[in-house]
């Protein structure tokens, strides 16, 4: 018997190997953010909310109830000045089976580190991610990450014109900064609700190790008021900016590809591929797992095969941290 166990370890390590996937213990969990399980027997009491009081934002004129906050069919807009005016199926979605893409995304197609920006993606690309959800080639290497499965639902039940006016709509509007990055050896305690990390209250820190923390600059602002001008801060290892440099610039002695190569000499995109400069390192370091695990195919994913299948966690560390920290 315990022969046999090392000889079924092996024989899974080489199936995955074979089949281009890596073991889950070599995934940059950090980026996924998957909360912690509560300890057992003890069942978190969900925070007492007021859903009919009107709530305002800093520079916002306009007020909302914490239900019009939370409607996937309709949710609240604190800055229509922001953003050009949204079609249907941005503002609203259609029910039953649609949510409205300014639910997750915001109107402004910031995002979150939970999902990712839209705004300024090339039409084209959009498009093809769309389709590629809708067709089973983007999935999450963690199955635990289940808000992909509702994209992909989303995906599968939008109309191709519905995705086209959505892809013109987040195309139309400019990336402009939304994360901070901060190089440091402790970071904030945090909470992870919704794959987003929240800093606690007080001055508590922890070690941060070889990870990235990406943290709501305001926890209440992101959540549950979902101001769409309050951005991120991402804690990343001391050094790591300089080292990804490194890596994007020169492809690291062969280590990777120049990242300049396909996405521009300044990172903001090229043609048909999307711009990466200063955009969710999570984000970005999920789908370079993915791509790399195998569970994110199509044709972008074939594109950058040869960029991702050597990449350790310290590498998709340095390499989100320098990306991210461009403007």
């Amino acid at each position: 018997m315990r022969t046999f166990v090392p000889l079924v370890i092996a024989s899974l390590a080489s199936f995955m190997l074979a089949s281009g996937l890596r073991a889950q213990t070599d995934m940059p969990a950090w980026a996924y953010a998957i909360a912690p399980p509560a300890p057992a027997g003890e069942v978190p009491a969900p925070p007492a909310a007021d859903e009919a009081t009107l709530l305002r934002v800093p520079g916002s004129s306009r007020s909302f109830t914490l239900a019009q906050i939370e409607d996937p069919f309709g949710p609240a807009d604190w800055f229509p000045e922001d953003h050009p005016v949204m079609p249907e199926i941005v503002a609203k979605g259609r029910r039953p089976d649609v949510r409205a893409c300014a639910t997750c995304h915001y109107p402004n197609g910031k995002g979150r580190p939970s999902n990712g920006s839209v705004s300024g993606l090339p039409v084209g690309y959009f498009i093809q991610s769309v389709e590629d959800f809708k067709n089973g080639l983007r999935k999450p290497a963690d199955a635990r990450k289940n808000n992909v499965n509702q994209m992909i639902a989303f995906a599968k039940a939008m109309t191709a014109d519905e995705v086209r006016i959505a892809a013109e709509y987040f195309g139309s509007i400019t990336w402009t900064p939304w994360i901070r990055v901060v190089e440091a050896e402790r970071v904030p305690k945090t909470r992870i609700e919704g794959f987003i990390h929240y800093m606690l209250p007080g001055n508590e820190t922890e070690p941060l190790g070889m990870r990235i923390v990406e943290a709501a600059e305001d926890a209440v602002q992101s959540e549950p008021l979902r101001n769409p001008r309050s951005g991120f801060v991402a804690y990343a290892p001391v050094g790591s900016i300089k080292k990804g440099e490194a890596l994007v610039r020169t492809g690291g002695s062969g280590r990777t590809l120049q990242c300049g190569i396909c996405h521009g000499p300044d990172l903001r995109g090229l043609g048909n591929v999307p711009g990466i400069a200063g955009r969710s390192p999570s984000y970005l370091v999920r789908q370079m797992y993915d791509m790399q695990a195998g569970t994110r195919r199509g044709p972008g994913a074939a594109l950058m095969k040869a960029a991702v299948e050597k990449l350790t966690n310290e590498d998709y560390v340095a390499i989100a941290a320098y990306v991210s920290s461009l403007n």
